[in-house]
């Protein structure tokens, strides 16, 4: 017979800390297995194997799931969600590395389809006041009104406007500054001044869009920033709770991309589902103020 593993030997002789240091290197700084052996050797004379190094991981993400639970409970309840997504290499196929966020969670997640019903699974039937996102078709009709981000439509202009001499996308071009010079005050005015000057830019973007062109790209131009005319000036209705571009998203997946483009995707799903609820528990941390090694250390910790 085989006497069964004392219980002293089924655990792990590396506290908390470690596991912390780990989890914040591996998902933060984008160091390999290699270079995180080689950091945890130096900083601390540890040699640890990768297999060693992977399950030391996997026992630290599996702290982060009632993190990411909560974060989620926390989106399907707020008023304003913006949404964004960005490719990613999941065990050698592509696949998509989504981000939501509200004033109060952000929430990371993968998944292997770009299409709506990532946001439907997300969001569980619960539907927001306003939606903040790009023009992408899955990202439309999850909530009351639709904000669209106009930074995207400033770059669309801004690229017809360089290879154009129609004067019609350089009217857009001050039309959207215009824009965004009142975006930047939208606090400090009444309900009723901000209403007057949607109903004054409504009027002078219908003027702009009506102007007859022989361009192209300005009558294409003018067709894509009509069928979302509706979505460009919500943020007025709903002045400090409604950005009017949706980097706030870019901002919060850039370390996303950055681990991306280091390591070129992930192995195995485990690994990027670990991760995602790691930044997803970090993330919601630091709209408290929290940084995310400490989020990380008592999350592990506790």
């Amino acid at each position: 017979m085989i006497a069964p593993a004392p219980e002293a030997v089924r655990g792990t002789p590396f506290g908390p800390r470690l596991h912390a240091v780990a989890t914040y290197l591996k998902t933060f700084q984008a160091l390999s297995y290699e270079r995180l052996q080689a950091a945890l050797s130096d900083l601390f004379g540890l040699t640890l194997s990768q297999g060693g190094l992977m399950y030391l991981l996997r026992r630290a993400q599996g702290r982060f799931r009632a993190g990411r639970d909560a974060a989620i409970a926390t989106l399907r309840k707020a008023e304003v969600v913006a949404c964004d997504e960005t490719g990613v290499r999941i065990e050698g196929s592509n696949a998509y590395h989504w981000l939501f966020h509200s004033a109060d969670a952000v929430v990371h997640t993968p998944s292997l389809t770009r299409g709506a019903v990532v946001v439907r699974e997300m969001m569980d039937g619960h539907r927001p006041a306003v939606w903040i996102s790009d023009r992408y078709t899955a990202q439309q009709g999850h909530a009351d009104e639709h904000q669209t981000c106009l930074a995207h439509l400033a770059r669309d202009v801004a690229f017809v406007v360089e290879v154009s001499d129609d004067p019609v996308p350089w009217r857009l071009q001050l039309w959207l500054g215009s824009v965004f010079a009142l975006a930047e005050r939208v606090t400090d005015l009444a309900a009723s001044k901000l209403s007057a000057k949607r109903r004054s830019l409504d009027r002078q973007l219908g003027a702009i869009l009506a102007t007859p062109s022989r361009c192209d790209l300005t009558r294409d131009l003018q067709a894509k920033i009509s069928r979302a005319r509706d979505q460009l000036l919500v943020f007025l209705a709903y002045p400090g709770k409604v950005e009017p571009t949706n980097n706030g998203s870019e901002r919060l997946l850039r370390p996303a991309v950055v681990q991306r483009k280091v390591t070129n995707g992930y192995r195995a799903m485990w690994a990027v589902e670990g991760e995602a609820a790691i930044r997803t528990v970090a993330d919601t941390a630091r709209l408290s103020g929290a940084n995310p090694f400490g989020a990380i250390l008592k999350t592990v910790g506790a």
